[in-house]
Formats: structure tokens, C-alpha cells, sequence
């Protein structure tokens, strides 16, 4: 079958193509390295052919609402003018309760792909196990580091991509089952377990971030319900496979 990935370079997406590539799939990687830029839109018409489904796996690094829904809008809107056969989009869950900043484009390209016309398929899954070192990285100043209180429920990138697949292989389905991971647990224990992991010192300290976003963090807005599916690797089996920093 033959399966094309908006976005097959990045940290979901290069392990959605090696499970396409695991499972005898050719995988078609739509990425500017590759002569697609998917927000201008060149380069798909002479990539798309024979492809049986496109897995939309793109992001982009902002946090202004603006910023990410032009994104979104332009990457989503030359998919759905290709034409292609089914449209699978990655998102994350408890967006619609949150609509702010980076999610407020991700409710965008739902709403686009819903409305577009074209067979589709969403995925909505909790953050990576990655996304506790980005946040590290971000919200670190000196020695301090300062994490908003957030109940997370971390999922592996890898058992993402093995969903995403699963979906790829079969008809769509609109609103798939959303995806999380194992067990809930609090952000900053999970940055706290990180800095330790790589050697790093200073205090981690946890705080409320005030306003409608903060509040979304703090009441498990974006942590999968009773219905959702659940991967197996915790952020602690996650974090022991790193390589050593």
C-alpha cells in the first residue's frame, strides 16, 4: 500500500515511516528535504499518485494562536484540494476544551478536515513522552526551572505511529478512539525525572498558570477519558532507553 506522511521527518512522523516500511507499506515522506512544501502546496501533485491514504503528522514550534492556525489552515487546505483518498490528522486531546495558543490551530484543522469534503480519519492522542524535555528546555531559566501545574498522561511516540498506521491500513472513520498514555502523572514530576536523568541541577517548582488555559491543565482537560485507548510504555521506561546524555 502505498501511504504518504506530511511531516515523515519529524519526531512522529519518521516513526510513522518505519512502521509503514516495517509492515511492507511504501511510505511516501511529503517534506520540504524532499521537494514538498506543504504550506505553499508545491510539489504534492507529483508525489500523491497511487497514494491510498495521507497521514498529516506536520507542526509547527509557536505558541501564537495566530501563527498556528495559519499554519494548519494552509497545510490542510492543499491536502484537501489534492484530492487525496483519505485524510488522517494527528491531533491531541482535550483541544476543545483548551482552544488556545498552538491548540487553537489544531481545533482549526479538525474543523477543516471534518467540513473539506474528503474522506477522513482524526486521531486525537495525549503529549509525547518527548514533550517533558521540550517544556524542560523552554520554561528553564538558570538554575530555576518553572512548570505550570498540569496532570499529563504521556503516551510513547512510537505506539502513536503504530495507531496512526493501523488507521492508514483501513477505511475512515471520522473520530477515531483517542489515544493516551498508561498512566496519569504530574508534568513537573516528569520534568523533575528528566533533569535528574541528564545530570541537571536546581529546583523544579510547579505553579498555577492563571486563566481559562491554565485552568484546562490543571482539571485534566487534556488527559484521555474512561473510553480512550491506552499505550504501554510509561515516561519512566521511556526515559531508561534514552541514550545516555
Amino acid at each position: 500500500m502505498r501511504i504518504a506522511v506530511a511531516g515523515g521527518t519529524g519526531a512522529v512522523g519518521r516513526h510513522v515511516v518505519d512502521v509503514l516500511r516495517e509492515r511492507g507499506h511504501e511510505a511516501v515522506v511529503l517534506a520540504r528535504s524532499t521537494g514538498v512544501d506543504l504550506v505553499a502546496g508545491t510539489g504534492l501533485a507529483a508525489t500523491l499518485g497511487g497514494v491510498r491514504a495521507v497521514v498529516d503528522v506536520t507542526s509547527v514550534s509557536t505558541r501564537s494562536a495566530e501563527v498556528a492556525e495559519r499554519f494548519f489552515r494552509a497545510v490542510t487546505t492543499n491536502l484537501l484540494t489534492a484530492g487525496v483518498r483519505h485524510l488522517l490528522v494527528l491531533s491531541i486531546v482535550g483541544i476543545d476544551r483548551a482552544p488556545f495558543g498552538y491548540y487553537a490551530g489544531k481545533v482549526a484543522q479538525e474543523r477543516l478536515v471534518a467540513n473539506g469534503g474528503q474522506p477522513w480519519t482524526i486521531l486525537r492522542a495525549t503529549q509525547f513522552h518527548e514533550f517533558a524535555t521540550q517544556i524542560y528546555r523552554q520554561l528553564r531559566f538558570g538554575p530555576l526551572t518553572l512548570i505550570p501545574t498540569m496532570r499529563s498522561q504521556p503516551v510513547a511516540a512510537r505506539e502513536v505511529a503504530q495507531r496512526l498506521v493501523d488507521l492508514a491500513e483501513g477505511e475512515p472513520v471520522g473520530r477515531a478512539t483517542d489515544l493516551g498514555g498508561p498512566r496519569e502523572e504530574m508534568m513537573a514530576d516528569l520534568v523533575r525525572a528528566y533533569a535528574r536523568s541528564v545530570g541537571a541541577r536546581g529546583p523544579v517548582i510547579q505553579f498555577p498558570l492563571p486563566g481559562a488555559f491554565g485552568r484546562a491543565m490543571r482539571d485534566g482537560a487534556l488527559v484521555a477519558g474512561p473510553a480512550a485507548e491506552h499505550g504501554t510504555q510509561t515516561f519512566a521506561e521511556w526515559l531508561a532507553r534514552r541514550p545516555a546524555p
